[in-house]
C-alpha cells in the first residue's frame, strides 16, 4: 500500500454541495504527479457530505487509484441537477405545498424537506459497489474509509467506518465512531442538508449533514491511525476581514449562505487552527519528554488545499443554466443575486459550474506541486 514505508497519510474531504467539485479537481493534479497513477496515496480517506461521496468513490476503487479519479471527473464534469434531486415541477410544487400547508396549520404531519433526493440515491447505488472496500481492505490497498453523519437525536457527530485490523472506535465529547459496513443509506445520511434534503434513519436514529456540529473534521482520520492528513476545503482559507457597509437588509439566500458557510467552512478552519497549535506546542518538547509525558505525542503533517479564488462568484456566472424550477425557486429567496450567489453555489449541479471548479481545484494544486510531492513522497 502506497504510503505504508513513511505511515498512514489521511485524506480529508469536507462538505460543500457542489463544491465538492472542487476536491476532484485536486485529485485530479494529485494523479498526474504520482509516480504510478495506480497506487493509492492515501490509505486513510474521510469524507463528510458531498466530501463523502468523493471519499467512498476512493474506497471503492482504491486497487486503481487513477481509475477512481477518472470515475469522479466523468460524473463530476457531467453533472445535472436531475441526477441529485427532483427538478421537475410536480416534485417541486409537491414540496413546497408540504411546507406552505405545514406552516398554515392544514397539514398534520412534519414536512421533510424542500428538495427530493431519490435521484441521487439511485445513483449511488447505480455507480457505487461498495461491496469492493472491504476487499480493499482485505488486500491493503485502502486501511479504512470514514463517513460522517449527525445524529439529530443524539446530538452526536458520529464517524461510521470500515477499516482494518487494529481500529477501535472511539468517545469523545459529542464524537464518537463506530464500525460498521458503509451503506448507501450512510452516504444518502451524511448528505442530508437540513430542510434542503431528509433525514435518513441509519440503524436506531435519524441522521442528517455530517458537517453539522463536526467539531473535529481532522479528527476521524487520526483516530484511524494516519499521522498525516491531506485536506481539501471547498471554502477559501483566509477571508476578506474588510467589513461592507449595507443598507439593503440581507435575503433569505444571503442568509442561508452564510449559514452554510458557519457548517461547512468554519469548522474546519477552526480544527485545523487547534491542530497547528498543538503541533507547534509538541515541536517545544524535548524528544526524550514525550515518551515520558504518559501519552503518545507526535508531529502530525498538515497539508492544506482551499480555493483560491471565491466559489460564491463563480458561480454568479452559472446560476442561470439551471432549470427553470429552480431558477424559479431560488429568485423567490433572493438566490439569483449577486449577495444570493453564496446559497447557489453549494446547489448548482450544473457540468458548466462544476467543470469550472474543477479546474481551479487542478490549477491550484499544479501550482503548489512542490509542496504537494513532498507530501507524498515524503523523504526517508
Amino acid at each position: 500500500m502506497s504510503g505504508q514505508r513513511h505511515g498512514k497519510a489521511g485524506l480529508i474531504l469536507t462538505g460543500g454541495g457542489a463544491r465538492a467539485a472542487y476536491q476532484v479537481g485536486v485529485l485530479k493534479a494529485v494523479r498526474e504527479l504520482l509516480r504510478d497513477s495506480r497506487a493509492n496515496p492515501f490509505p486513510i480517506v474521510c469524507g463528510t457530505s458531498a466530501g463523502a461521496l468523493n471519499a467512498a468513490t476512493l474506497a471503492v476503487h482504491a486497487d486503481n487509484f487513477g481509475r477512481a479519479v477518472d470515475r469522479l471527473v466523468n460524473v463530476w464534469e457531467g453533472f445535472q441537477p436531475d441526477q441529485v434531486y427532483r427538478t421537475d415541477f410536480f416534485g417541486m410544487a409537491k414540496s413546497a405545498m408540504r411546507w406552505l400547508a405545514a406552516m398554515s396549520g392544514l397539514f398534520r404531519h412534519n414536512p421533510t424537506s424542500l428538495l427530493d433526493p431519490s435521484p441521487l440515491r439511485e445513483l449511488l447505488a447505480r455507480n457505487l459497489d461498495l461491496s469492493r472496500i472491504q476487499d480493499n481492505i482485505d488486500s491493503n490497498t485502502l486501511y479504512a474509509l470514514s463517513i460522517t453523519a449527525s445524529g439529530y437525536t443524539s446530538g452526536q457527530s458520529v464517524s461510521f467506518y470500515q477499516g482494518g485490523p487494529g481500529v477501535v472506535d472511539w468517545n469523545r465529547t459529542k464524537r464518537v465512531g463506530a464500525a460498521t459496513s458503509i451503506s448507501v443509506d450512510i452516504l444518502m445520511a451524511s448528505t442530508a442538508l437540513p430542510f434542503i434534503f431528509p433525514a435518513v434513519r441509519v440503524h436506531r436514529e435519524f441522521f442528517g449533514d455530517g458537517s453539522m456540529r463536526q467539531l473535529a473534521p481532522v479528527s476521524p482520520a487520526l483516530h484511524l491511525g494516519a499521522d498525516r492528513v491531506f485536506v481539501i476545503g471547498t471554502g477559501r482559507r483566509s477571508e476578506e476581514q474588510m467589513r461592507k457597509r449595507s443598507s439593503l437588509y440581507p435575503s433569505l439566500a444571503q442568509i442561508a449562505g452564510h449559514t452554510l458557510d458557519s457548517i461547512f467552512v468554519d469548522g474546519l478552519a477552526v480544527d485545523l487552527e487547534r491542530l497547528h497549535r498543538i503541533n507547534r506546542t509538541i515541536s517545544l518538547i524535548p524528544p526524550e519528554k514525550r515518551a515520558t509525558a504518559g501519552v503518545a505525542l507526535h508531529h502530525v503533517q498538515v497539508f492544506e488545499m482551499h480555493p483560491s479564488e471565491p466559489i460564491e462568484r463563480i458561480a454568479g456566472d452559472h446560476v442561470r443554466n439551471l432549470p427553470w424550477t429552480m431558477r424559479y425557486f431560488l429568485r423567490a429567496f433572493g438566490g439569483m443575486n449577486r449577495n444570493g450567489s453564496n446559497l447557489a453555489s453549494y446547489l448548482l449541479f450544473v457540468s458548466s459550474y462544476c467543470r469550472a471548479l474543477i479546474e481551479l481545484g487542478y490549477a491550484d494544486t499544479l501550482a503548489r506541486r512542490a509542496e504537494v510531492l513532498a507530501f507524498l513522497q515524503p523523504p526517508n
